[in-house]
């Protein structure tokens, strides 16, 4: 099944070179749908539904930054950030808003291709409803039924949602500031105390598994085999 991507970019050259490198080297399995601004970006994020978005940040109009909150109130499609703002705030904001990853031009055409490739691998298995697994931690996303070493075990709705989150990308350094985003909301009032009891909850609902969640020191939680 061929995959489709979202390319918002104001840069015409890039553009151009992006859509016919990647249709080339996937061989047309990659459909690239491209435009130049964020408006333009959302309009067909509202119409269609794509596996993956590449988005600029410095846009006419509607900034990358403000594009992709609106798609995070819309969906969990993957998304790469391609530009030119290299300061660590400017990545470490492209985080907490919700991007997938976050590539500073130049960058080289063959990695952004792979690093494509590996997220659409890994979001095709989700939607194909397969298991969420790390470790003895086991998540049907059908049933919502989560089993720790075999055993059933229950979880109040914010506890879900944090491992649900941390399950779909096991293995990263997910932010305090990430996890208030994508579980209370961008705009809540709420302190990144109360997604560090709530992690506390979780880890003793766990049990020994609870010790899969590791604390980064000044980041936030990674959760490991």
């Amino acid at each position: 099944m061929n995959s489709k991507i979202l390319l918002v970019e104001d840069d015409d050259k890039i553009r151009k070179i992006l859509c016919e490198y990647f249709t080339a080297k996937s061989e047309g399995s990659m459909e690239i749908t491209d435009v130049s601004s964020g408006e333009d970006g959302l309009e067909f994020i509202r119409q269609r539904d794509f596996n993956l978005v590449l988005l600029d940040v410095m846009l006419p109009g509607m900034d990358g930054f403000t594009l992709c909150r609106k798609i995070r109130k819309l969906t969990d499609v993957p998304i790469i950030f391609l530009t030119a703002k290299n300061a660590e705030e400017d990545r470490l904001y492209g985080y907490e808003i919700g991007c997938d990853d976050y590539i500073c031009k130049p960058f080289s055409f063959a990695e952004l291709y792979a690093k494509v490739s590996v997220l659409l691998k890994r979001t095709s298995k989700s939607d194909d409803r397969q298991m969420l697994t790390c470790g003895k931690i086991t998540l049907n996303p059908m049933t919502l039924e989560l089993r720790v070493d075999g055993k059933e075990v229950e979880l109040t709705p914010k506890e879900f949602e944090i491992l649900v989150f941390l399950l779909q990308h096991k293995g990263w350094v997910v932010t305090r500031e990430t996890l208030l985003n994508r579980i209370w909301g961008e705009y809540a009032y709420v302190e990144t105390r109360v997604v560090d009891n709530h992690v506390k909850n979780l880890r003793k609902a766990l049990g020994e598994a609870g010790k899969q969640i590791k604390t980064v020191i000044s980041k936030g939680y990674k959760l490991t085999e």
